[in-house]
C-alpha cells in the first residue's frame, strides 16, 4: 500500500464556474485527465460543468503543470464534447462523471446520464461515447445504457472507473442499493461494486461489493479512482454522512479491498473553497508524482483543484 507519511500537497484551485461559458456557468464538477503531451506536462481534462438550469455537461480543458506545481489553463472548450440525449432517453437532462480510456486511435468515454423521475428526484445510468483522437465531439455507442438493470442493480448506476489490463477490462461502479423516504425528501444509498469484461462493452457482474459503508451514518460512497503501483491497486473515492470526504482502500486482486481512510492523506483545508467538502477524486501518475483532481465545497460549485503526492517505487 501507499505509505502516506507525507500527505498530499495541495496545489490549489485552478478552475471555477465561468458565466461566459454556458456549460460551466454554475458548477465545476467531476473531471478526468489524459496526457496530451507528457514531455511538456500538458493534460487534457474532461470536466463536468452545469448550466444555469443545473443541467450537467462535459467539456474539455487543457492544462499545463509545471515541475514546481503551478497550473496553467491553456484552453477551455466553448461547447460540450457530448450533446444531451434525446427527449425521454436516460441522459436527456445531463451527462457527467466522465472516465476516458484511450485505445489505439480512439477515446472511449464512460459517463453518467441523468433523467428526472417522479417519486425520486432523478435516475442515473451508465453511457458510452466514442471519438477518434483528432475529433472534437464524442458520438454515442448506444442510445441505451451499457449496463442494464439486474435484480441486484435494479435502481441507478452512478460514477465509474475503468482500467484495461492486457485483454481484460475492469469496472468499479457506483450502485444505488435503495431510496429511503425521509420527512423532507427521498434519500439515496449507494456504494461501489466491481464488474469485468473482455471488450469494455459487455460487462459481467457478480454483485461484488468493493467499498461498503463503514458506519450507520454513511449512505453515499462514489467516484472510484483506481491506480496500480507495484503489486497493489489503490482506490481513492469519496464518501459521506453529512459532507463528502476523500477515502482510500488498497487491494491485490481488484475485487477484495482493505479500506483505511486514515491513509487517504488529504482532508479539508482550514478555510476557503475546499474547507467544507472534498469529492469526486481522479488520480493519475506523472513523473515521480501522483496527481489528484478533486472538487471542493457544495459538489464543486466552489471549484476544481489539484493535489500531488510524491511516490517511492
Amino acid at each position: 500500500m501507499i505509505s502516506n507519511n507525507n500527505n498530499w500537497e495541495k496545489l490549489g484551485r485552478f478552475l471555477s464556474p465561468a458565466k461566459e461559458i454556458f456549460w460551466l456557468e454554475s458548477c465545476t464538477g467531476s473531471a478526468c485527465a489524459i496526457p496530451e503531451s507528457e514531455k511538456e506536462s500538458i493534460f487534457k481534462l474532461y470536466v463536468t460543468g452545469r448550466d444555469k438550469n443545473n443541467r450537467s455537461f462535459i467539456g474539455k480543458i487543457l492544462i499545463k503543470i509545471s515541475d514546481s506545481g503551478e497550473i496553467s489553463i491553456l484552453e477551455i472548450s466553448k461547447e460540450p464534447v457530448l450533446k444531451l440525449g434525446e427527449l425521454g432517453s436516460f441522459d436527456e437532462n445531463g451527462t457527467s462523471y466522465p472516465y476516458v480510456i484511450c485505445e489505439n486511435d480512439f477515446e472511449k468515454m464512460y459517463y453518467t446520464g441523468w433523467m428526472p423521475s417522479v417519486l425520486t428526484p432523478f435516475q442515473n445510468q451508465l453511457g458510452l461515447a466514442i471519438k477518434k483522437k483528432e475529433e472534437t465531439e464524442f458520438s454515442r455507442y448506444s442510445k441505451a445504457p451499457i449496463l442494464s438493470r439486474t435484480n441486484e442493480d435494479n435502481l441507478s448506476i452512478g460514477s465509474v472507473c475503468v482500467l484495461k489490463e492486457k485483454s481484460k477490462w475492469h469496472l468499479w461502479y457506483t450502485s444505488f442499493i435503495k431510496w429511503k423516504q425521509t420527512q423532507t425528501k427521498p434519500k439515496h444509498y449507494y456504494l461501489i461494486k466491481y464488474a469485468y469484461s473482455s471488450d469494455g462493452i459487455n460487462w459481467k457482474r457478480e454483485n461484488k461489493v468493493c467499498i461498503d459503508f463503514s458506519n450507520r451514518g454513511e449512505y453515499a460512497i462514489a467516484k472510484p479512482s483506481v491506480i496500480k503501483i507495484n503489486e497493489y491497486y489503490h482506490m481513492y473515492f469519496c464518501f459521506r454522512g453529512n459532507k463528502y470526504k476523500i477515502g482510500y482502500a488498497y487491494s491485490k486482486d481488484r475485487v477484495y479491498w482493505k479500506r483505511d481512510d486514515s491513509l487517504a492523506g488529504i482532508s479539508y483545508s482550514k478555510e476557503g473553497w475546499d474547507s467544507e467538502e472534498m469529492c469526486y477524486p481522479f488520480v493519475f501518475r506523472h513523473k515521480e508524482f501522483l496527481y489528484m483532481l478533486y472538487c471542493g465545497n457544495d459538489y464543486g460549485k466552489e471549484g476544481l483543484g489539484l493535489a500531488r503526492l510524491k511516490i517511492k517505487l
